[in-house]
C-alpha cells in the first residue's frame, strides 16, 4: 500500500486552496453557495438529519472554518462573515457541539480530567503512536502525516484566538507557549514549517490543505473542534482544556513517533519534527498546567468544567480517529478516503 506523490518547490507558497468535493447534501449546498454571489444560502434543514460525526456534517464546518484561515480560490474574502450563511453555520456548529457534550463526561474537575492523562497507559492496543513505533510501515507513516497535515500546517493558529480572551498568568503562559510554536522569532523554526520539512522527507505534497479530500471525517473533526473552541469566546475554557491536553500528551507520543521515523529511515527532518516536540512540550506541559489553567481558573473558577470538557472532548475525538486508523492498517488497508 502506498500513497506516492511528488512534492514541488511551490507547494508551500501556493495560496487559494481549491474547494473540496462535496460529501453529501449539506456540504454540497454550502459549496454551491460559496461559488455564487453573496446572499445565496443553502437550506439548513439537512443539518438535523446528518450524523454529527459523519463525512457530510464534518466537511461543512471545515469549509466554513477555512474561510477564517487562508480561504479558497474563487471565494471572496467577504464570505467569511456572510450573514446569509451564518444560520447554517450556527446549526452545523451546534449539532457538533451538542453531540460532543452528549458523548463526553460532564461536570468533571480539571484534576480528574488531567489526572488520567499524566500516566501513560500500559494498554497500547489503541495507541497509534505505539503501533507506528513498533509495527508501522512507511506507507502508514505517510498516511498519518498526510492526515495530520490538516492541522500541523496551521499549527498553533486556532489556539491563538484565545489569547485576547485571557488575562494575567493565563495570557502570559499562553503567549510563552505560542511563541515557541511559532518558531521563537525564527521563520525556519515555525512548527508548521518543520512539519512541511517532515512531509518532504516522506515524499508528500507540502501544499496547505492538499490532503483535505483524502481526510476522513474523524480527521476533520479533530481540527474542527479546536477551531470551534477558538472562535467562540464562550468556549475559551474548553480551548484551554484542549490545548493543555495536547501539550500533556504530546511528549510521550512524539517520542514514539520519532522512534518510528528513525526505524523506517524516513529522513532527518521527519525525525526532527517529533524530537522537537519531545523537548519543547515537556516544558510546555508545566507552563500550561500551572500558568494557563491555573491562571484561568484563578480568574474564572466557574470555567473548570469547561476546561475538563475540552480535554475530554480531545481524547474522545482522538480515540475515534485512532480506531479508524488502526482498524484499516491492521488489515492492510489505507485509512485515506482516496489513494
Amino acid at each position: 500500500m502506498s500513497y506516492v506523490v511528488t512534492a514541488t518547490a511551490s507547494d508551500r507558497t501556493r495560496t487559494g486552496l481549491a474547494l473540496p468535493a462535496p460529501r453529501g447534501p449539506l456540504s454540497a449546498g454550502l459549496l454551491t453557495a460559496l461559488t455564487r454571489p453573496a446572499g445565496a444560502a443553502p437550506d439548513a434543514r439537512e443539518v438535523a438529519a446528518a450524523d454529527p460525526y459523519g463525512e457530510d456534517a464534518q466537511l461543512a464546518p471545515y469549509v466554513f472554518y477555512e474561510l477564517h484561515y487562508r480561504g479558497f480560490a474563487g471565494v471572496g474574502e467577504d464570505r467569511e462573515w456572510d450573514p446569509a450563511l451564518l444560520p447554517l453555520r450556527r446549526a452545523v456548529e451546534d449539532r457538533f457541539l451538542n453531540a460532543l457534550r452528549a458523548d463526553v463526561p460532564v461536570g468533571r474537575s480539571a484534576d480528574e480530567a488531567f489526572g488520567e492523562l499524566l500516566v501513560e497507559s500500559t494498554d497500547h492496543s489503541g495507541s497509534v503512536a505505539y503501533h507506528l513505533e513498533h509495527h508501522g510501515e512507511l506507507w502508514q507513516l505517510r498516511e498519518y502525516a498526510a492526515l495530520r497535515s490538516l492541522y500541523h500546517l496551521k499549527e498553533a493558529d486556532p489556539h491563538a484566538w484565545v489569547i485576547p480572551r485571557l488575562r494575567g498568568r493565563a495570557k502570559a503562559g499562553m503567549v510563552t507557549v505560542e511563541y515557541d510554536e511559532f518558531g521563537a522569532g525564527r521563520a525556519e523554526r515555525v512548527h508548521a514549517e518543520l512539519f512541511a520539512d517532515l512531509m518532504t522527507d516522506l515524499g508528500l505534497e507540502t501544499g496547505y490543505g492538499h490532503y483535505l479530500d483524502a481526510a476522513p471525517a474523524d480527521a476533520l473533526a479533530t481540527v474542527n473542534m479546536m477551531t470551534l473552541f477558538g472562535l467562540r469566546r464562550a468556549l475559551r475554557g474548553a480551548l484551554v482544556g484542549h490545548f493543555a491536553c495536547v501539550e500533556v500528551t504530546s511528549s510521550p507520543g512524539s517520542r514514539r513517533l520519532a522512534a518510528a521515523m528513525r526505524r523506517r529511515e524516513a529522513g532527518p527532518a521527519a525525525e526532527r519534527f517529533y524530537v522537537e516536540h519531545v523537548e519543547a512540550d515537556a516544558v510546555h506541559e508545566q507552563i500550561v498546567r500551572r500558568e494557563v489553567i491555573g491562571g484561568l481558573l484563578a480568574n474564572e473558577p466557574r470555567l473548570e468544567a469547561d476546561v475538563a470538557f475540552g480535554a475530554d472532548a480531545t481524547v474522545f475525538l482522538e480515540n475515534r480517529l485512532g480506531a479508524r486508523l488502526l482498524d484499516a492498517w491492521r488489515t492492510g488497508r489505507s485509512a485515506l478516503r482516496t489513494t
